[in-house]
């Protein structure tokens, strides 16, 4: 039987090669208008491959806001998986930033979206824990099996947010740190199937990340607020490709031109590279 290489160690391989960043790839309508881009699937496909071309070799995976695709409907999509195409052969990790997440009958169909043979197949795919982690099940048994991952969205930066995740168990403890344990032993059990979303502009919590069994996404560098010190100091002690920090707007703004984009990426993955060292 032939053994996967999983998501986690894909990802620590590419870090230890480029470095640690992430670029988002979220075609707003403000951004398609500052990249002198058309808001229509046409408009999409240029602004993803103008972005794997810059990114490719400079940095290790790309986030896809599946959202700015899925308002397009149908030629939105397709837009979206010609971008999964060329970011793959481009030797991109590929993140598909979905938030999906029900019960386990509409998970199995999630699974089969973003994490089997489809054409909307990501590296991995983020996912909403909040209708239990247990319901997800389907989704993290076919990211094993096909050496994926399924990227629990456990704390958040926004208000809102906060106080769902900080609210306190009958158990005693936070409600996200509960999550990162119940993360944690499934990763006992599929080593990297499951990882976590943790904001890079959040102190940290109670749990000892280093403990998680699975790569950590940190969304939130440049425009929302985190420096590369502040994930450096939040996210000590994590082993090389354990934490990956992503930024959207604030490299995206550095287009259209693929020579500024992809400078400015370097740059910020350096600069995360030594935050983390």
């Amino acid at each position: 039987m032939t053994q996967v290489t999983t998501f986690a160690e894909r990802l620590r391989a590419a870090v230890s090669d480029t470095g640690p960043l992430a670029a988002g790839i979220d075609p707003s309508g403000r951004l398609l208008e500052q990249w002198g881009l058309t808001d229509d699937a046409a408009g999409l496909a240029r602004f993803g491959t103008r972005c794997v071309e810059a990114f490719a070799g400079v940095l290790p995976a790309v986030k896809c806001q599946v959202a700015f695709f899925e308002r397009h409907g149908a030629a939105g999509l397709a837009a979206l998986e010609g971008l999964l195409a060329e970011a793959r052969q481009a030797g991109l990790l590929v993140i598909a930033d979905a938030k999906r997440g029900d019960v386990e009958s509409t998970s199995a169909a999630y699974a089969d979206a973003w994490l089997g043979d489809g054409p909307l197949a990501a590296d991995a795919v983020t996912a909403t824990p909040y209708v239990g982690l247990g319901a997800l099940s389907p989704m993290v048994d076919l990211a094993r099996r096909h050496g994926r991952c399924v990227l629990v969205v456990v704390r958040t930066s926004n208000r809102e947010g906060r106080a769902v995740q900080e609210s306190v168990t009958a158990l005693g403890v936070a409600l996200e740190d509960a999550l990162f344990a119940e993360i944690a032993e499934a990763n006992r059990v599929s080593p990297g199937a499951l990882g976590a979303v943790v904001g890079a502009t959040l102190e940290p919590s109670r749990f000892d990340l280093a403990g998680l069994g699975g790569p950590v996404l940190a969304p939130g560098v440049g425009a929302q607020g985190a420096t590369p010190g502040d994930v450096g100091r939040r996210f000590s002690g994590l082993a090389v490709g354990a934490v990956l920090p992503s930024a959207s707007r604030s490299l995206l703004d550095l287009g259209p031109a693929e020579a500024a984009l992809r400078a400015g990426a370097a740059e910020l993955r350096d600069a995360l590279a030594r935050a983390l060292a």
